[in-house]
């Protein structure tokens, strides 16, 4: 059994805001699956759909708490259902990496993502795999970073992110059925979709 989290902020005025992208990619994952039917049981913090892909049983997982605490969600979810960490893949967004970059990682710090150091305190490591989607920083260095990732994306961005939530569907899946280490080498190998912008 694998659990999927996709991290973001509950609520419709979070809904197309960059923090959310880890949501909107679960949203695809749902949808290329033939899943996106499901009604999503309220559990452990979260919203969860659990299902099959040729036999091997899923569970995605939106942690309702907030980003800042999603490792409770986690934390709860792994322990519940007996899922261990090398099962776990986080997805979420990442300022390092400029718009239409997506990079495989594991074993990696928080680098400043409060959801991803609160699931890192809470399993008490960094060892499982995290599907890092590239939203960029603010264009206006003065900009406060907080502000930002709060903030929807721009409409050239939201353009853009078909392709790149594409991908991270595509990233999703081959690190089930491929193993992480030829994901991460299919996968950050590749530069980044075309970039646009905002």
């Amino acid at each position: 059994m694998w659990l999927i989290a996709g991290l973001g902020n509950p609520g419709s005025k979070y809904l197309l805001t960059r923090h959310n992208v880890g949501f909107m990619a679960l949203d695809y994952f749902l949808k290329a699956m033939g899943a996106e039917a499901q009604t999503p049981k309220s559990e452990a913090k979260s919203l969860t759909v659990s299902f099959k892909v040729d036999d091997v049983p899923l569970i995605l997982v939106k942690p309702q708490t907030f980003m800042n605490i999603s490792g409770e969600a986690v934390q709860e979810l792994m322990s519940y259902y007996k899922i261990p960490s090398e099962n776990l893949i986080v997805v979420h967004d990442d300022l390092d990496h400029a718009f239409g970059v997506l990079k495989i990682k594991t074993q990696s710090g928080d680098a400043g993502h409060n959801g991803i150091k609160s699931i890192i305190e809470k399993l008490g490591h960094n060892d499982f795999a995290r599907v890092k989607i590239g939203i960029g920083r603010p264009a206006q260095a003065e900009m406060d970073v907080a502000r930002y990732v709060l903030q929807n994306f721009s409409k050239v961005e939201q353009e853009g992110l078909p392709e790149i939530l594409n991908r991270a569907v595509d990233a999703i899946e081959s690190i089930i059925f491929e193993g992480l280490t030829k994901s991460m080498n299919t996968f950050n190998a590749v530069k980044s979709v075309e970039s646009k912008g905002p």
